[in-house]
C-alpha cells in the first residue's frame, strides 16, 4: 500500500450560509472564499456542520447500520441486489468491484424514487429497507439534510467562483431537485495478504460527495498532486500514479464534520478549474468500519460552464452522468 501523510485537508465552517443572517454577508464571502480555494488547491474538505446537525445523529445513523451488517447473512440477502434493478439493495462482500479488484466491503444502495417502479429498467426499481426500527426514516431524514446541504454548498461554491446572483439563480433552477443516491458501506479489516482494497482509487462522477464515517482513523485516502498539498505533505511521501507525482492524504473523521469531495460534473462545469479527486479506502485496523455517503448527482441537467481564466458564463450542451450509474 502507498505511504500516507498526515491529514492537512481544510475545513470549511457553513455556520454563515446555513444560518443567512443578513448581518453575516462578511462572513459569507469568506467563508464562500475558503471553500474556492478548497475546491481549487485539495477538491476533498471537511464541512463543518455542528450547527446544522444534532451530533448525535450521524453516531446513531452509523450505528444502525452496523446492527445490519452484523445480522446473519441469510437475513441480509433478503434484500439483495438481484430483487430489483440491480443498483437498489444490498451488495455482499466483494461484490463491488473497483478497477478488476473486488473491494472487500458490503453495502446497501439507495436512490431517488422514480414515478412508475420498472425493476426490469436499469435505476427505475424501489428502494429496499432493512427491517430494523427506525432504519428508514432516519436515513431518509438524513438524505433531506443532505439534500438541504448540497445546495448551500451550491450557493457559496457560486459565490465563491464570482457569479451573480442572477447566474446562481438561474443555475439553482437546474440543480434543487438532483437525482441523488446514498450508499451505507460496511468494511471489515482488510486482509493482510489481500491483493486489493476496501475500496478501490476511484473518482465521483456526480456533482457533491458528503462522508460520515465512524471514529476508525487511516482508512479514506485522498490523492492529491496540487501544490499546496505537496508543499505541506511529506516530500518522502511523493508517489507516481499514471502521469501524475502526489501524495495520499488521511482524511481522517473529525467531530462536526463531514467529509465534502466535488464530482467530476463540477470539473466539467468549471472547465478543469475545479477538479475531482482520486480516492480510496485501506482499512487494516481490527475493528468493523461503518460509512455512509450521500451523492448529488443532477441526473440530467443543461447547464453553463465557468471558464478559469474569467468567471464569465458559456453555454455548452446537456450533459448526462446517469451513464455512470447503468450496467
Amino acid at each position: 500500500m502507498p505511504p500516507v501523510s498526515i491529514n492537512v485537508l481544510p475545513i470549511i465552517d457553513m455556520t454563515p450560509f446555513l444560518n443567512q443572517d443578513p448581518s453575516d454577508a462578511e462572513l459569507r464571502a469568506s467563508t464562500a472564499a475558503a471553500l474556492h480555494n478548497a475546491c481549487v488547491e485539495y477538491g476533498f474538505f471537511y464541512l463543518d456542520i455542528s450547527t446544522y446537525v444534532d451530533p448525535g445523529i450521524p453516531a446513531h445513523l452509523a450505528e444502525l447500520g452496523r446492527e445490519f451488517f452484523h445480522l446473519p447473512q441469510a437475513e441480509k440477502d433478503k434484500i439483495t441486489l438481484k430483487n430489483e434493478d440491480g443498483a437498489r439493495g444490498y451488495a455482499r462482500l466483494k461484490e463491488n468491484v473497483t478497477n478488476g479488484k473486488a473491494d472487500n466491503h458490503e453495502g446497501i444502495d439507495f436512490y431517488r424514487p422514480v414515478e412508475s417502479p420498472d425493476r426490469t429498467r436499469p435505476l427505475w426499481g424501489e428502494n429496499q429497507w432493512p427491517a430494523i426500527d427506525g432504519f428508514r426514516e432516519c436515513y431518509e431524514e438524513w438524505v433531506e439534510k443532505m439534500k438541504a446541504l448540497g445546495m448551500v454548498v451550491m450557493e457559496a461554491m457560486a459565490q465563491g467562483l464570482g457569479m451573480s446572483h442572477e447566474e446562481w439563480s438561474s443555475l439553482r433552477t437546474k440543480v434543487d431537485d438532483s437525482f441523488w443516491s446514498m450508499r451505507i458501506i460496511g468494511y471489515p479489516p482488510l486482509p493482510t495478504d489481500y491483493d486489493g482494497f476496501s475500496c478501490g482509487a476511484h473518482k465521483d462522477y456526480g456533482c457533491l460527495t458528503f462522508l460520515y464515517a465512524d471514529p476508525t482513523p487511516s482508512a479514506l485516502q485522498v490523492f492529491s498532486s496540487r501544490p499546496r498539498a505537496m508543499a505541506l505533505a511529506d516530500p518522502s511521501l511523493a508517489v507516481q500514479l499514471g502521469s501524475e507525482k502526489g501524495v495520499w492524504i488521511n482524511a481522517d473523521p473529525i467531530p462536526g464534520c463531514v467529509v465534502c469531495n466535488i464530482g467530476e460534473m463540477w470539473e466539467v462545469w468549471t472547465n478543469g478549474l475545479y477538479r475531482s479527486t482520486l480516492h480510496q479506502v485501506v482499512h487494516r485496523s481490527s475493528n468493523y468500519r461503518v460509512s455512509y455517503v450521500a451523492h448529488a448527482h443532477c441526473f440530467v441537467v443543461s447547464i453553463k460552464v465557468v471558464t478559469a481564466s474569467r468567471f464569465s458564463l458559456n453555454r455548452i450542451g446537456t450533459l448526462r452522468c446517469g451513464r455512470w450509474l447503468l450496467p
